[in-house]
């Protein structure tokens, strides 16, 4: 708890007002960062106790400010337990802004569709997750300043808040996409052989975040909504070579309705 007031007070010490909403910008959904208005921007080195984004598309900083005139706290750059972190690292920060008042955490993500009917640049609402392959981000002693021991995780995400969304992503993009995120720890692509195992279990779409943070924020008693960003059929759908340049470009095709996605929905949760 030392180190979480340490960084609480460095923060609360940078910015007056503290939002209510909290948006974790994944692999080339960064632009959004540049419509926030008001801005006090920190950069992850400066800030104590906090780790270093590494992967290109994550730009290392956090922001305070204002979008459609609703405050709200951006990390644009997320950690990972590929990057050499451990889980606790790369959700260090969904425990800081629950400790500086945050009620909502608006989770995205870019990942590579296992549904057979996604296509390059939808959007997937996230409604549950998979996880196997990775060891629990609870894992070690209960942290009870935050969260019981065992937690129920029937409703990861807030089903109050997919009602929301889905006719805002439909009236968008065109369509709506429900799914399962299936997390794998990375940072090799998956194979074909676990795509294929991965469709058998349910999954939609697959990537390597974002499930980690949405147990933390569980756990912590936040509100929590996921949005997916395909940005590239998963292995063996079309014998395609994966790269994350391919992700990064996608992503930045569609970044216009992804903004538009995240700014009405803030709206109407406000």
């Amino acid at each position: 708890m030392d180190k979480f007031l340490e960084t609480v007070n460095y923060l609360k010490g940078k910015v007056q007002e503290m939002p209510k909403i909290a948006i974790i910008l994944g692999s080339g959904l960064g632009s959004l960062a540049d419509e926030i208005e008001n801005k006090t921007i920190i950069p992850y080195k400066d800030i104590p106790n906090f780790p270093i984004s590494t992967v290109p598309g994550h730009k290392g900083e956090l922001i305070f400010g204002t979008l459609n005139k609703v405050p709200i706290i951006a990390m644009n750059g997320r950690f990972h337990y590929y990057e050499g972190y451990s889980l606790f690292e790369t959700t260090y920060p969904i425990r800081i802004f629950k400790l500086l008042g945050v009620e909502t955490l608006i989770l995205t993500n870019a990942a590579g569709g296992i549904n057979l009917t996604y296509e390059k640049g939808d959007l997937m609402i996230i409604e549950d997750q998979l996880s196997f392959f990775a060891e629990s981000v609870l894992r070690g002693p209960n942290l009870d300043e935050f969260g019981e021991r065992f937690i129920d995780m029937s409703n990861v995400y807030t089903k109050e808040y997919i009602e929301i969304l889905k006719p805002i992503v439909k009236e968008i993009t065109g369509k709506c996409n429900i799914g399962v995120y299936a997390y794998m720890k990375g940072p090799t692509y998956e194979t074909p052989a676990e795509i294929r195992a991965l469709r058998v279990m349910g999954a939609d779409a697959v990537g390597m975040s974002t499930v980690p943070e949405a147990v933390v924020a569980r756990h912590s008693g936040l509100k929590c909504v996921g949005i997916t960003c395909i940005t590239n059929m998963a292995a063996g759908i079309f014998n395609e070579t994966l790269s994350h340049e391919d992700v990064k470009e996608t992503a930045l095709k569609v970044e216009a309705n992804f903004k538009q996605v995240i700014k009405e929905f803030i709206t109407r949760i406000n």
